[in-house]
């Protein structure tokens, strides 16, 4: 049995539920934010970085919404990375990440990241096995080093069930303002699931470390995930002040 297999999918809130933890959350995450930057009169704070993996149609986009909505958009920066271009094909798979991560006083999300060497790129054939197998070590070392410098990093899978997956499918090929986001390789990828499965399994198992844990996230309910997402990120950001020596503000 895999980690993925002991998460509890059937954990759910309603709506009312969501909504005042949301907004509990939300605030919480705004006064941080704040500090982190300096712009409550002490100094600047780590640098955060929280990145995003998941199956396709896990919600990893209403989570960052919800993660990022109530901070000023000159606060916070959110990059999407998709397959690599050519020309950064010609480099080392790290080096296209390194403009978009956030220095002292400054945040980024990033949907999508350096785990597809060992994602899409191990299952697809589009990484050698020596490379992506390479992968885990470098990866590994390469946050260590960042985490070293400073920056607090927070790793989330979004997970949701193979029944889950199949009825947002066919609810987005339904709805003809949602069906873009459905696209012949969803469903390529979906007839590899179990391939997927096992590269995730052992994504987390290899790259899961006490600089950089991973945070499984129980997806099948959103308004579940969307909370669990705002509370983690709160609590390693606390975390990661303290461990840095700042004061994280008290809570009203």
């Amino acid at each position: 049995m895999g980690r993925l297999d002991e998460l509890d999918m059937s954990l759910k809130l309603s709506r009312k539920e969501e909504s005042e933890r949301l907004e509990t959350a939300q605030e919480r995450l705004l006064a941080l934010r704040l500090q982190l930057g300096g712009l409550l009169g002490g100094p600047l704070g780590p640098p955060v970085l929280v990145l995003f993996e998941g199956w396709d149609a896990s919600g990893k986009g209403g989570a960052i919404k919800r993660l990022v909505t109530t901070l000023d958009p000159r606060h916070v920066r959110v990059a999407q990375f998709a397959a690599p271009t050519y020309d950064e094909k010609r480099h080392h798979f790290l080096q296209r990440f390194w403009d978009q991560l956030p220095g002292w006083g400054g945040m980024a999300v990033f949907d999508r990241s350096w785990y597809g060497r060992v994602l899409v790129e191990r299952v697809e054939g589009f990484a050698t096995t020596e490379q992506w197998t390479r992968a885990y070590a470098e990866i590994v070392e390469f946050e260590r080093s960042l985490a070293l410098e400073g920056m607090v990093l927070v790793k989330f899978w979004i997970h949701i069930s193979d029944e889950e997956q199949l009825r947002r499918f066919e609810r987005r090929k339904n709805d003809p303002l949602k069906s873009w986001k459905l696209t012949d390789e969803d469903w390529r990828n979906r007839k590899r699931r179990a391939e997927y499965t096992t590269a995730v399994e052992d994504m987390v198992e290899r790259t899961d470390h006490r600089l950089a844990r991973w945070h499984l996230i129980e997806g099948d309910s959103k308004r579940y995930a969307r909370v669990g997402v705002l509370d983690a990120v709160i609590k390693e950001i606390e975390r990661g002040m303290a461990d840095r020596g700042i004061d994280p503000l008290l809570p009203h």
